[in-house]
């Protein structure tokens, strides 16, 4: 059994960013991601909003701040948690290969010991799950305004969704230049009124009663198939924005006893720290705005937190 000061889970950009400040105090601290690092982060096509850099995309980001974390702790990619245990000292953790690695003789089981944990286990998109949204992923799809609306300014995108983050994000495009429309399977939204009549002020369309069964294009998205009051249309557009939600990861979080909020958020101090002691959490699992930066702040409070926390054991 191998002991760490700090093991982080998720090694996404909170994960990675805490690695780092975690290991420049010289805890030895091991982050694990049950896929490649970089989780969101790698379906990033490019960004203009990240500091230092006025255009990069989310995977070279990526392999930039791996590259530095490993310079003050280890990463061990594509290895599933298979269960925590809490001690009196400590977490008694196990682990095995991601099952794309898994052979019938060798599940690259191991066993690990620490005296705190990080959990940066993020969330992820709610999908459509109709053809084409994987295809053009990056080419017309997108998850994130912030991120990817400055590529379609004066140009026609249409918003998937009928809450509070579709409205603000339709709201961001439409302030950007877009032209955009939002595509709601209802014929009422559910965000709050103040942004319905943000909407009906800026001249948003609300494409009622529909729902988009199929996006296409050629090298990029050029129309959907749109299924409006029970009947079928092709629509043009230029990209599909989609903000229906996102599921927390948060599966050892319950399993742990960490307290959630009533979206599934892990709840987390201004130290980033959770209910149980010796836990505690950053980036998207924690929900609030969901941006690189943002992560990456809290995955350095989390591991100072975690270092004063060990260090006065």
């Amino acid at each position: 059994m191998e002991n760490y000061d700090i093991i982080i889970i998720g090694a996404g950009p909170a994960g990675l960013t805490a690695g780092m400040y975690a290991g420049r105090q010289n805890s030895k601290t091991l982050v694990i991601d049950k896929a490649m690092a970089g989780g969101l982060g790698l379906e990033v096509p490019m960004m203009q909003n990240y500091p230092g850099f006025d255009l990069i995309a989310g995977m070279e980001l990526i392999q930039k701040m791996k590259a530095q974390s490993e310079n003050y702790c280890e990463i061990l990619e594509n290895t599933v948690i298979d269960s925590i245990e809490k001690t009196d000292e400590g977490f008694h953790i196990m682990t095995k290969n991601s099952p794309l690695l898994m052979s019938s003789d060798d599940e690259g089981i191991k066993e690990f010991f620490t005296k705190t944990i990080i959990l940066a286990t993020g969330a992820s998109h709610r999908h459509l799950n109709v053809p084409g949204e994987k295809e053009f992923l990056g080419r017309g799809v997108a998850y994130c305004a912030t991120c990817d609306g400055m590529f379609f300014i004066g140009r026609d995108i249409l918003m998937v969704g009928g809450g509070n983050s579709a409205a603000q994000e339709a709201l961001y495009l439409k302030n950007l230049g877009c032209n955009v429309k939002l595509v709601h399977r209802r014929n009422e939204l559910r965000c709050e009124h103040h942004l319905q009549k943000a909407l009906e002020d800026n001249g948003i369309e609300v494409l009622w009663n529909s729902t988009i069964e199929e996006i296409k294009g050629d090298l990029s998205v050029n129309s959907v198939t749109l299924l409006r009051d029970g009947v079928k249309e092709d629509y043009q557009t230029d990209a599909v924005f989609i903000a229906i939600g996102d599921d927390p990861s948060n599966d050892l979080a319950k399993e742990l006893g960490v307290d959630l909020d009533e979206e599934g958020y892990i709840i987390a101090d201004k130290k980033q720290a959770t209910n149980i002691d010796g836990i505690f959490s950053a980036g998207d699992i924690t929900g609030g705005v969901k941006q690189w930066i943002v992560a990456c702040g809290e995955g350095a409070v989390a591991a100072m937190s975690a270092y004063n926390y060990f260090n006065l054991l």
